[in-house]
């Protein structure tokens, strides 16, 4: 089995290969853009692994939440790359990837990643054999609003942690990681999606997007301290 998987939610993207089990990765550069550099860095990973695009059997892209145009970057090159090579794309989300990178098998996390304009992007999971079990609906609410689920031992996951410090300070009892989605968690969790035959016609695969607003127009801009 191979596959290719893209990962742009945030400002850090990178890619990873699997092939038979193996799994190859790489970072793209952080002062370029993602949609520069993130099909020869998949190039050059494919050639590393003696391997190149026409053998793939599949792709996978981060479908979100994340950044709204950088979504879009890894989503448009895994639908030219999955149309051209008559393959299936495998969306899989970015509070997912997160929970699977931290978590062992039977291990809950909550996911927390920053949206920007003062709120958090959320979701919860735990860890099975073969992939992630949300128990709640991702969402988007405000640092301060952000409660732990039920139970104990939660793991408490995502780069929203350092984009709010009151928030670290105040789930500080927890088990807190500091991490951005990748691409690695990311093949590994569609490695089980393309397994149980969920891989989808490129023409269907969209970003999660969560929120419909971009950005705050000037006058909420204004009216919280900021500037035009």
């Amino acid at each position: 089995m191979r596959i290719l998987a893209l990962e742009t939610s945030t400002e850090f993207a990178s890619c990873a290969f699997w092939l038979d089990g193996s799994v190859l990765s790489a970072e793209c550069p952080a002062d370029a853009p993602h949609s520069l550099t993130l099909i020869p860095l998949a190039k050059r990973l494919l050639q590393e692994a003696g391997s190149d695009f026409a053998a793939l059997d599949a792709v996978a892209f981060d479908k979100g939440p994340g950044a709204f145009t950088s979504l879009r970057v890894s989503c448009a090159i895994a639908q030219g790359m999955a149309s051209a090579l008559d393959i299936p794309v495998l969306p899989v989300g970015s509070l997912e990837c997160l929970a699977w990178r931290a978590c062992e098998a039977g291990e809950k996390a909550l996911s927390l990643l920053d949206a920007r304009m003062g709120e958090v992007y959320v979701g919860a999971f735990r860890r099975e054999k073969e992939g992630v079990k949300p128990l709640l609906e991702v969402g988007l609410c405000k640092p301060e609003a952000i409660t732990l689920p039920d139970g104990e031992g939660w793991k408490v996951v995502g780069n929203a942690l350092d984009a709010y410090p009151l928030l670290r300070e105040r789930l500080s009892g927890q088990c807190l990681l500091s991490l951005v989605p990748h691409a690695e968690p990311l093949v590994e969790l569609a490695v089980f999606a393309l397994r149980r035959g969920e891989g989808i016609d490129p023409a269907l695969a969209l970003p999660r997007y969560v929120r419909d607003k971009v950005a705050r127009t000037s006058a909420e801009q204004m009216a919280t301290g900021g500037r035009v």
